[in-house]
């Protein structure tokens, strides 16, 4: 085993493969990108994506151990050997929705397998066109699989929507009521559990550590690491996500949680954020009117904004609407009555992950188009009451980067 110098974090995405590798103080040394067609199904294309990836890589500093994440649910079946059986079925692959019924019969409510672009309903229909399979991998598992020559392997976080108990970190009965061929679904293990060492090629003797879904290692990339520690995405919607000492399950909003780094990453949803700014104003107007916003004189007309009609969370209300009636006259104060009204729904969801039985919420990092707005910041930093720190970095490939350390 090499000398604990740099590790490699993967990052398999929709149109392409990037690669960072960071040193023992989290500095990245260096990185590739390698792009592929959006939507690739052929697992061939990521491996050769991978491969030219590990290669400008590997030359630039001692690797010691990488780990590899990729998108949440894209899954394939194999021979013993490893060998894809056929395309890919990607994350948002719907062709299976017709069993969601089923899975809804005999699933819990909490599991993560429900919904019409469910993994295991694709993989039911997989396995009746491959009757010859012997492992179902996820777009991670089978990547990692390559560099060490073990299948059959997989991770929490890569496993949830499958249908794995994250609680009691089995496969449950109800898979195979189902129909799905226990045979086939992989051994299980925390993310950053060491796999193996890499065989062959530039990288060979470098330890690959058990990597995760890009959601998962996105939230490990901000640097939050503590429970407490909450990240929200400011984009289209509001997206909330909090480190928990415990496990955090309300399914009718669409509430579950991962395990990561020895806690719970729990998180939700709303339809609020920046899709119901756009529903008043055009992006080039937000950017405009911005220096103008006012933070420390703020409006207080609790509203909660919405692009139309339906919320997820932090209630469950499939007709809430939002139609004000007190829209101030200056477009500025309107804008940032809309902020306010965002960042109050922001400040109700971390509160609600505290009611459901999570922490306090102690910090806030973000990501997403919202964070660049230090107006829009300072309003939610009055609304949330807790520092709102700067991530080092809101990319995929940075935080598994730093899972892989977990591996050494």
């Amino acid at each position: 085993m090499p000398e604990f110098l740099c590790t490699l974090g993967i990052d398999c995405g929709t149109s392409g493969l990037r690669g960072v590798v960071v040193d023992a103080a989290g500095t990245v040394v260096a990185s590739a990108h390698r792009p592929f067609p959006a939507g690739t199904t052929d697992p061939a294309i990521w491996a050769a994506a991978m491969d030219a990836v590990i290669a400008e890589l590997a030359p630039v500093a001692p690797i010691a151990a990488l780990a590899i994440d990729g998108t949440s649910g894209t899954l394939l079946l194999t021979d013993a050997a490893g060998n894809p059986l056929g395309p890919a079925l990607l994350y948002n692959d719907a062709s299976a929705a017709d069993l969601a019924p089923r899975i809804a019969t005999l699933a819990p409510p909490e599991s993560a397998a429900h919904g019409a672009t469910s993994p295991t309903a694709r993989l039911l229909r997989l396995q009746e066109r491959h009757p010859e399979a012997v492992h179902a991998l996820h777009q991670a598992d089978w990547l990692a699989a390559r560099l060490t020559g073990h299948y059959g392997r997989s991770d929490d976080n890569n496993a949830l929507k499958l249908g794995w108990d994250p609680v009691r970190r089995t496969w449950p009965a109800w898979l195979e009521s189902f129909g799905i061929r226990p045979d086939l679904l992989p051994d299980v293990v925390e993310p950053g559990t060491p796999l193996g060492e890499v065989r062959h090629g530039s990288l060979e003797g470098a330890r690959v550590t058990a990597g995760t879904t890009d959601g998962c290692a996105s939230f490990l990339a901000t640097g939050a690491s503590e429970p407490g520690d909450g990240v929200t995405a400011l984009g289209t919607t509001l997206t909330i996500k909090l480190l928990s000492a415990r496990p955090i399950f309300a399914p009718a909003q669409g509430i579950y949680s991962h395990r990561l780094m020895g806690a719970w990453l729990a998180g939700g949803a709303s339809n609020s954020g920046g899709a119901a700014l756009l529903r008043y104003f055009a992006a080039d107007e937000i950017e405009a009117l911005t220096p103008s916003l006012r933070p420390d004189e703020p409006l207080d007309l609790h509203w909660h904004p919405l692009p139309g009609t339906g919320e997820r969370f932090p209630m469950a209300d499939p007709a809430m609407t939002f139609e004000p009636s007190d829209v101030p006259a200056d477009r500025t104060r309107f804008l940032q009555a809309l902020m306010e009204g965002i960042a109050r729904v922001e400040a109700l969801a971390y509160q609600r992950l505290q009611e459901l039985g999570g922490p306090p919420l102690g910090s806030v990092r973000t990501v997403g188009g919202g964070a660049r707005n230090d107006a829009w910041t300072r309003i939610r930093a009055r609304h949330l009451a807790v520092p709102m720190l700067a991530p080092p970095s809101t990319d995929a490939a940075y935080g598994t980067a730093l899972l892989a350390r977990k591996g050494i």
